[in-house]
């Protein structure tokens, strides 16, 4: 199979995957948007700093900028982060289902010899 039509058949099902499983998505991205803007407003911080804080977190960066300081915040923080490693485990998901059916061999290549 050529690169042009394995990168096809790729992004195929990687879109495939994404609208069966994009109402969890959307939930889970409202969700880590509504616990940083919650976040924000009990440390105040702007609307901006809230939503840079939930995706920093939620994409387990942590930069470090923006920290919360009493132990609700901190407890929201875990959640967005949890939120942000189940977001990641979709896509990634996804992403390996794709590429498998991109190649068409299920993962099962009999070795060289």
């Amino acid at each position: 199979m050529d690169s042009r039509r394995l990168r096809r058949s790729f992004a195929v099902g990687l879109l495939a995957g994404l609208r069966v499983v994009w109402p969890i998505l959307s939930i889970l991205l409202v969700l880590i948007i509504a616990l940083g803007l919650v976040v924000g407003l009990l440390e105040g911080w702007s609307i901006h700093e809230s939503i840079y804080f939930a995706f920093v977190s939620g994409l387990t960066i942590g930069y470090g900028d923006l920290a919360p300081k009493s132990l609700l915040t901190r407890a929201l923080a875990i959640a967005i982060g949890v939120c942000g490693v189940l977001v990641t485990a979709l896509v990634a998901a996804i992403a390996v289902k794709a590429l498998t059916a991109a190649t068409g061999d299920g993962g099962k290549r009999e070795p060289e010899p």
